[in-house]
């Protein structure tokens, strides 16, 4: 078994609402120093050895991101 950690974020030319909220929020709750906020998602997957590094980005690309508005990156942990 394997564990597997695909980590998908907006595009950089990809307005960030969310992003951009909890950067305006954190000067009101009192930190400061933080320039900019991007907010996306984590999915962690565990798959049987035999899954490959192309099945994986396969997976990412055609279910887990919007590549048009996305990008990933697909990442093996150490067991």
């Amino acid at each position: 078994m394997a564990r597997v950690v695909v980590d998908v974020m907006p595009k950089p030319e990809i307005l960030d609402p969310q992003g951009q909220a909890v950067a305006k929020a954190l000067p009101r709750l009192g930190f400061e120093g933080v320039i900019e906020v991007r907010q996306g998602k984590r999915f962690e997957l565990e798959v049987d050895d035999s899954v490959d590094d192309e099945t994986l980005t396969k997976i990412a690309a055609d279910l887990l991101a919007n590549t048009v508005i996305e990008d990933f990156t697909v990442r093996r942990l150490d067991a």
